[in-house]
């Protein structure tokens, strides 16, 4: 994997979008490059971080041999490394050219690459108190050290003489035309014209917020790991034997008697639908909708409006309006005006949606004698009675038949019989960072050639952040050599107690199912030039949505949801009432969603930050009729996509724009009369997920559907009423 220029340049250095790893001061840099190249030698030897990486598939990460201790050495040398490569095409002789300028920098940061391949799981899946303060430290170095490196006046020049020779250039192709006008038009919107004082602040303003962003993450984080303890039986009531299990386990791993319900979603998910004991589903709700808003050492509010300020500054030094302009210049939506016009013309038809679910709720509330009024905590536990009512369903009847080793072979069966990958288990053939992370190799099944190692780490555990994300230790490129694919998946299911069967819900089994698409992804791109692998980030989510959609056809229930305990398939009534119910709580679902990504388009589509952040969120939600009954998907003072990077801030809208895309392009698939339409698999994958960003991305899709999607297409999906609201627009 070779890091693509403007992922360096923005301060997205870590693929997994989180702790967004970035820089180090000139004064810092000039007396460390003495240092670095006399001791990287040495170090080298000491230290397994600096090293090629060996062994099978072109060489894997030593997760082996990974300590908290490495990283300061590693970087200090993986710095050196990177400022020699980068004077060397600087100090060319020569006129700056594709060939001696935008193609060697496409190549550069190997050992880099390797270093924060490793650490981005070293902060996100076992962080601990030792690697908090090694992010603490290096965030803001690495962030002023990109910001130097590649906003150097001597290499822009070099870029710029390219960009503005292309005219001439008459000998290059279509692709290297393209990748020679992004690096040039994004070294522009990232500071390459700013001279002065300006350029010095925009560098302090780079480091300010790396250090914010890993503050504001390692804080949400210890909210995580807080929880509430239950010390009588009469506090399970409702709850599954399994989730009691897990619960008595996550006590047992803090040294407690009783039942610990941690302060993730995970746990917070499960026992809001289950649990008959109102009071603690209202303390459960409370302390997770709160992680970072306590007035506590772990509130993030004076973090998050530091944050802002600083993006609002930034964006007009850069000459930007708002925050959300800058983010928004290479995106398929192009302005926040258009994000919000997608967003503003679904909202109304959700809110509705939930005017109904809610009354469906009171109703059977009222028909048992509750003595309640709908709130919050209620939701998650009266939609299950209202889905058993209406569909004679429930997730307990469910759960049964979705045993999480089936949904792996089911996820891996589809993507063989779509895209013809193979998965074969090799867990304990290499390292793996976690003693529950399975690996396995893929190839292609026609002809038997390696693709590359997929890991997979399914469990929650202390110092995993929570969610789900997919990233790469490395990626696919041509140039340079071909070289196999690291890909992985994370999620954070319940483990189950020793000796049982891991089963999920229907919603873990769809999370699986999309950030394995992410991996199919990227193990099927085919591009040329590491700087064209990246895609604008309202297209990222449209290839993970995608594969959501194979997870309730017929084929993949009929073969792999068996009941754990009697082996029979799910019977095919039951089959029938789950499609029949997957329209339903869409109404909390999209809500849920939406509200959090209008938030974050609002907050920064402004010109003046605001500060009072709690204030801001109520306000804003007052004011688009946010019903009472639903809490933000992502609250802002936990809101780790807008606050532990740049990676979503104004971009969580991205989920809904790629969804589009998404219900479009399944309706391909269900016109065509057969899901598992080859001609149109192998169309998708060839104009849309093997070619990275090679072509724009609008009119790649325009190439596969023969227009633009049809935003009726997700309205029909979602059960919303139909013929409202017409296309998205293009990139322009």
């Amino acid at each position: 994997m070779r890091l693509p220029l403007m992922a360096a340049v923005s301060g997205l250095a870590l693929s997994v979008g989180v702790t967004g790893l970035n820089a180090m001061t000139v004064d810092q840099e000039n007396s460390m490059a003495a240092d670095a190249a006399t001791a990287t030698p040495a170090a080298e030897a000491e230290n397994p971080l600096l090293a090629e990486w060996t062994g099978p598939f072109e060489g894997v990460p030593p997760w082996d041999e990974m300590e908290p201790d490495h990283f300061s050495g590693a970087f200090e040398a993986a710095m050196a490394e990177m400022r020699a490569e980068v004077q060397a095409v600087i100090d060319n002789p020569e006129p700056p050219t594709f060939e001696n300028t935008n193609m060697p920098m496409e190549l550069i940061g190997d050992t880099m690459n390797r270093v924060q391949s490793m650490f981005g799981v070293a902060v996100s899946n076992i962080s601990n108190d030792e690697y908090r303060a090694v992010q603490a430290e290096w965030a803001p170095r690495l962030a002023a050290f990109y910001q130097e490196l590649y906003l150097q006046p001597e290499l822009i020049a070099r870029y710029r003489a390219v960009y503005e020779g292309l005219d001439e250039a008459t000998d290059l192709t279509a692709e290297q035309r393209r990748l020679a006008t992004r690096d040039y038009e994004q070294l522009q919107r990232n500071g390459a014209l700013l001279e002065g004082a300006d350029r010095e602040r925009l560098g302090e303003i780079t480091e300010e917020l790396a250090g914010l962003y890993s503050e504001f993450s390692n804080k949400v984080l210890a909210d995580e790991e807080t929880y509430i303890l239950l010390d009588s039986e009469d506090d399970l009531a409702g709850l599954p034997e399994s989730f009691v299990n897990t619960l008595r386990g996550a006590a047992e791993e803090r040294e407690v008697e009783g039942w610990a319900v941690v302060n993730t979603r995970s746990y917070m998910q499960p026992f809001l639908q289950n649990s008959t004991r109102r009071d603690l589903r209202e303390q459960v709700y409370n302390a997770y909708i709160n992680r970072g808003d306590n007035g506590d050492e772990n509130d993030t509010n004076a973090t998050i409006a530091q944050i802002l300020q600083l993006r609002a500054e930034r964006a007009a030094l850069l000459g930007f309006e708002t925050h959300a302009h800058w983010r928004m210049a290479d995106t398929m939506a192009g302005t926040p005006e258009n994000a919000e016009d997608l967003m503003m013309r679904v909202w109304p038809a959700a809110v509705a949606r939930v005017e109904q679910e809610v009354a469906d709720m009171q109703a059977i509330a009222d028909r048992e004698g509750a003595g309640i009024t709908i709130e919050p905590w209620d939701y998650r536990f009266y939609a299950e009675k209202v889905r058993q009512d209406r569909y004679s369903i429930d997730e307990s009847e469910i759960t049964p038949y979705f045993q999480l080793e089936n949904m792996i072979e089911a996820m891996f069966y589809a993507a063989g019989r779509l895209y013809d990958l193979e998965f074969t288990e090799n867990t304990g053939t290499v390292p793996v960072f976690q003693e529950d992370v399975r690996t396995f190799a893929v190839t292609d099944s026609r002809d038997g050639s390696n693709v590359g190692l997929f890991y997979l780490d399914n469990y929650a555990r202390t110092g995993k952040r929570s969610g789900a994300w997919m990233t790469t230790y490395r990626s696919q490129q041509t140039l340079g050599g071909e070289q196999n694919v690291l890909a992985s998946n994370n999620n954070n299911f319940t483990e189950p107690a020793e000796g049982e069967v891991a089963l999920i819900s229907l919603d873990d089994a769809s999370t699986l199912f999309h950030e394995f698409g992410h991996g199919i992804h990227y193990l099927l791109q085919d591009v040329y030039y590491p700087g064209l692998s990246g895609t604008p980030r309202d297209f990222v989510e449209y290839p993970s949505q995608v594969n959501e959609n194979w997870l309730l056809t017929r084929d993949i229930l009929n073969r792999f949801a068996t009941h754990y305990e009697t082996g029979e398939p799910m019977p095919q009534e039951l089959v029938e009432r789950i499609e029949e119910s997957e329209t339903f709580n869409q109404g909390f679902a999209t809500v849920e969603y939406l509200s959090s990504a209008i938030v974050d388009m609002r907050l920064h589509h402004r010109v003046d930050p605001i500060t009072d952040v709690d204030a801001f969120e109520r306000e804003t939600l007052t004011e688009i009729g946010m019903p009472d009954e639903i809490v933000m998907r992502h609250r802002l003072p936990q809101f780790n996509h807008l606050f532990s990077s740049d990676a979503y801030s104004a971009g969580y809208y991205s989920y809904l724009w790629s969804e589009t895309m998404d219900a479009d392009t399944w309706e391909a698939f269900v016109e065509s009369g057969d899901v598992w339409n080859r001609e149109i698999a192998d169309r998708f994958r060839a104009t849309l997920l093997s070619t990275g960003n090679e072509t724009d991305r609008a009119e790649a899709y325009r190439e596969f559907r023969g227009r633009d999607p049809d935003v009726d297409a997700l309205l029909r999906k979602r059960g919303f009423p139909t013929g409202t609201i017409g296309a998205t627009g293009d990139d322009d």
